[in-house]
């Protein structure tokens, strides 16, 4: 599978197309999961707020990103237990990540569990929206020995946007959220929440902002990530 199954971050909605919306009521935690070896499982909760049952599909692809674009690739390494199942109303329920693969884990590997809530087709209506959800989990297999992210950071000047791009030398990701661009006192651009990830040994890259008034002098980039505040002066490339 060549295209991503999700927008960064851990939750979509798609939309069935019509009139007035019913409420989604599938939620799923935590937000992340990081297990670090010789640990191989872990466990997402899923809970039905609804007053009705729901039917539930998950499924694990591995996470790839080369040359500034993700990837999910269907994988056998790591399963999830059950694969589908119905929510009884207003119940939590246990899904089981596992990694099964005798391999051990080299440094950092990354995996996504997309959990769908499926529509029911007995409760369409006429003059209705159905909102279905989908969540994209991040999920880690880490490496004690594995080294931290190490990121290069670049903007490039490209048809009068800026793009920031990162490039890891680390094993592990590092993860980016809140990002603002600042050049001599002046805002050239930001995006609040979060903007992605960079996984180990790979390159990602985000538009951030407009390019116009950028000077050819270094780009100020402040951001959030899971270590903390990250300040750095960045180089501006392209045209």
């Amino acid at each position: 599978m060549r295209t991503m199954l999700y927008g960064i971050g851990a939750m979509g909605l798609l939309m069935l197309f019509s009139g007035i919306a019913q409420a989604a009521s599938l939620r799923v935690s935590p937000t992340n999961l990081e297990l670090i070896a010789p640990g191989s499982a872990g466990v997402l909760t899923l809970t039905n707020e609804a007053k009705r049952p729901i039917n539930v599909q998950i499924r694990v692809f591995r996470w790839t990103q080369a040359n500034g674009v993700e990837q999910l690739e269907p994988t056998n390494d790591v399963v999830v237990s059950p694969p589908s199942t119905s929510l009884p109303a207003n119940k939590d329920y246990a899904v089981r990540v596992l990694r099964v693969t005798k391999k051990p884990v080299a440094g950092e590997e990354s995996y996504r569990v997309i959990v769908d809530e499926l529509p029911d087709p007995s409760r369409k209506r006429a003059g209705t929206v159905t909102l279905v959800v989908r969540y994209s989990i991040p999920v880690f297999f880490k490496d004690q020995d594995a080294s931290p992210p190490k990121v290069a950071w670049g903007i490039v000047k490209s048809k009068g946007s800026l793009v920031l791009t990162a490039r890891n030398a680390g094993d592990t990701r590092l993860r980016l959220a809140d990002v603002q661009l600042t050049q001599q006192g002046r805002v050239l651009g930001g995006r609040k929440g979060l903007v992605g990830y960079v996984l180990g040994g790979a390159s990602m890259q985000w538009p951030i902002g407009a390019g116009k008034s950028v000077s050819s002098g270094a780009v100020g980039l402040k951001a959030q990530s899971e270590f903390g505040p990250l300040n750095a002066d960045v180089a501006i490339s392209g045209r």
